[in-house]
């Protein structure tokens, strides 16, 4: 399982998509939160602009990512 720490309050999905390493780029992002490739704790979730908290996990192409501050 991949960690993502954060500093503020909460990152985007797509945000933080690329600073897991799971995504080149953000329109990369972008069509695979479209397309309903990502889970957020274990939901399909369609918006790049989801705000994810400390604990929330993030399912992509076979990865876990977990928020962390």
């Amino acid at each position: 399982m991949e960690i993502v720490k954060i500093r503020d309050e909460y990152i985007k999905l797509g945000q933080a998509l690329k600073l897991a390493g799971l995504s080149d780029s953000g329109v990369d992002a972008k069509y695979a939160i479209q397309d309903g490739y990502v889970k957020v704790n274990g939901q399909v979730e369609y918006q790049r602009g989801k705000k994810l908290h400390v604990g929330d996990i993030i399912e992509y192409d076979g990865q876990t990512v977990k928020i962390e501050a």
